[in-house]
């Protein structure tokens, strides 16, 4: 097992050591102790957030035991061979069928036994409540945001978003947040029209930002300052909720604000390896990469070719 990529800058607040069925909300573990105290393993990959928020990959053993009330939402995305399985809560038995496309909720809590015969590899997301009703406020939804419990069911849509999160964190602090606010935002979004106890239906909005705060959060996805290009400081200094300015700022660009902010870096490190004699590795630091190999990933995602075989190429 490789060690998990965390977020050290990030690290969740302690939680408490005992968790149960009657225990307070105060006193129940954040997902992440919960899941690796059940499951027995550290995680593949894991980014958090200062809440315990955060985005999980997980390959662990069969799995027969108890999950015990968590602080978050977990809704899980299964990605391993197809197989059948048991979920018990009191006297209620759900089974089901875990295969890619379908959608794991365990809403925040809530307690059941799981059995599960064959390994799993599965994608997590922590989820507080407070998300959930922030979404739906900026989104003027108006709507129920208690989610159903689920049990692999069908949800295609939502199972590919949120695998999509095991590959594409980047090793860069500043775009790997920025990836996980948007998903988490637009994963709450589907979890609100597709599995509360009162669906959401979600009007349409129409209309970008003006030119003048379009300049403004252009210049501060440019800004090296991870506070400036975050989600909170992009949307707060536009006066507008992170749902309504992720919307506008595609609307006027045509791009979320993390696809312009990757291709910006693309287009830096491009001008550097074409321009300079800077090493790539110097490339990979000047741009905030953990590492030459998570740029160098990176870089092959958008362009097709590593950063030494586009410099070759060019010059």
């Amino acid at each position: 097992m490789s060690h998990p990529n965390i977020d050290s800058l990030q690290t969740p607040p302690v939680a408490p050591a005992t968790s149960g069925p009657d225990a307070p909300a105060s006193d129940r573990r954040h997902a992440d102790v919960e899941m690796a105290r059940v499951l027995g393993t550290t995680p593949f990959r894991m980014a958090l957030d200062t809440t315990g928020a955060g985005i999980a990959h997980w390959k662990h053993d069969p799995l027969h035991d108890v999950v015990e009330p968590m602080s978050h939402h977990v809704i899980m995305a299964y990605n391993g061979v197809t197989q059948h399985m048991e979920r018990r809560n009191g006297r209620s038995v759900a089974s089901g069928t875990f295969r890619p496309g379908v959608l794991i909720v365990i809403p925040e809590g809530s307690s059941s036994r799981w059995d599960i015969p064959k390994p799993v590899d599965v994608v997590q997301l922590y989820l507080p409540h407070a998300t959930l009703i922030r979404v739906a406020d900026e989104a003027a939804a108006g709507t129920s945001t208690n989610l159903l419990e689920r049990t692999a069911h069908p949800d295609p849509i939502t199972s590919r978003l949120l695998l999509s999160a095991a590959s594409v964190l980047e090793g860069n602090r500043t775009l790997d947040a920025l990836f996980r606010h948007q998903l988490t935002d637009l994963l709450a979004t589907r979890l609100l029209a597709a599995h509360t106890s009162s669906p959401t239906t979600f009007q349409p909005a129409v209309g970008g930002l003006s030119p003048k705060v379009l300049l403004r959060a252009i210049e501060r996805l440019r800004s090296d300052s991870e506070t400036d290009v975050s989600l909170d400081a992009l949307a707060s200094d536009a006066g507008l909720s992170r749902f309504h300015f992720c919307r506008a700022f595609k609307e006027s660009t045509g791009l979320s604000p993390l696809a312009w902010l990757r291709q910006h870096r693309l287009e830096l490190a491009m001008n550097m390896l074409r321009d300079t004699d800077a090493s790539v590795v110097s490339v990979a630091m000047e741009l905030g990469y953990a590492s030459q190999t998570a740029f160098a990933a990176a870089f092959r995602r958008l362009t097709g070719e590593t950063p030494s075989d586009w410099r070759r190429r060019v010059r």
